[in-house]
């Protein structure tokens, strides 16, 4: 008896020994401060594994005034910001327990684009385009289109966000991850590098049966940025190897898309294939385009562009595909068919 009773009171020793390595663990746990999430934002991991971390460790954030405009000025988007807020005010999810991260826009905010058939009109899905880097240099569309830098990273970035969304439990936007940006093999002794925007896939699933296409645009309600900055166009694509579609290229520094300093002027040598247009602005965001003249059969795409040359954008906003960033970072794929009239 004696026997068995000392062998109870190890057990329970050892289990109260456990029980408070546990709790002593979990007391001393670092509270996330503002810099870890800057750290976590810097370092490239998607919005739903920062929101996750926010929401399941211990808070200790700065939300003042001065606080937030840090916060927003690094890149942090505001589904992260919503999960920093709501861990500040009432202490953070308990693992397992973590709700899904609110959505950055709400759906009915989002830029929209309309194709004008007959009386009714039909959405066209919003892609986000990727970003790759190269050392060609942006001389024109078909030299780029032949670098196997851009397709093969284009190649690289669909694999890996097919795994990010099935191995995610947290379910994506319609146009994917804000950070879903793909990276070419580049060298960094290089002061400055091409950055060219492409969309996946060889050819759109919006096939149209007719040269003269007329669209309704409507980013009026989108917030973060000032609607008179922006109009739509159209820009003739071209397919890269049978991989990707490429919008447009531009030349920048090395690290200009990583920086959240909004002083990236993307557009002031952007190369593109631009169509000529009918823009009718009905009011400020809102807009019915048209083609000037038939287009010829081939990949195209609505893209919305800053009206100054000059407008500068933050590179974290352009990888993350928030505020203007996601502006210019928009596209509305199309194809004009062959049997097109």
């Amino acid at each position: 008896m004696r026997v068995k009773s000392m062998a109870k009171l190890a057990i329970y020793l050892i289990t109260a020994g456990v029980l408070i390595a546990t709790l002593y663990a979990q007391d001393a746990q670092k509270p996330l401060t503002n810099a870890d999430v800057i750290k976590m934002v810097k370092g490239g991991l998607p919005e739903s594994v920062i929101v996750g971390a926010i929401q399941s460790s211990p808070a200790k954030y700065d939300t003042s005034p001065d606080g937030l405009i840090a916060l927003h000025t690094a890149g942090v988007t505001q589904g992260e910001m919503n999960a920093i807020m709501a861990a500040s005010g009432k202490g953070a999810q308990p693992a397992g327990e973590a709700a899904a991260p609110t959505p950055a826009v709400p759906k009915g905010r989002m830029p929209k684009v309309f194709v004008v058939e007959g009386t009714l009109p039909k959405e066209i899905p919003l892609e986000k385009t990727q970003l790759a880097e190269t050392k060609t240099k942006p001389s024109s569309m078909k030299n780029l289109a032949t670098d196997p830098t851009i397709t093969q990273a284009m190649t690289n970035t669909v694999t890996m966000d097919a795994a990010m969304h099935m191995n995610s439990s947290v379910g994506s936007s319609t146009i994917g991850q804000a950070g879903s940006v793909f990276s070419g093999l580049m060298s960094h002794r290089k002061p400055t590098v091409t950055y060219v925007w492409g969309v996946p896939a060889p050819a759109s699933t919006n096939v149209l049966q007719t040269t003269s296409p007329k669209f309704s645009v409507d980013f009026s309600r989108y917030p973060a940025i000032t609607p008179d900055d922006y109009a739509p166009t159209i820009v003739k694509l071209t397919p890269a190897q049978n991989t990707c579609r490429i919008v447009g290229a531009t030349q920048g520094k090395e690290d200009v898309r990583s920086s959240p300093a909004a002083d990236w002027q993307i557009y002031s040598a952007f190369l593109e294939e631009r169509v000529a247009v009918n823009a009718e602005k009905v009011k400020p965001g809102e807009y019915k385009l048209s083609a000037a003249s038939p287009l010829l059969p081939g990949e195209y795409a609505v893209v919305l562009r800053p009206l100054s040359k000059d407008k500068k954008f933050s590179g974290g906003d352009v990888a993350r595909a928030q505020g203007d960033g996601l502006m210019f970072d928009a596209a509305w794929t199309f194809q004009v068919s062959m049997d097109a009239e």
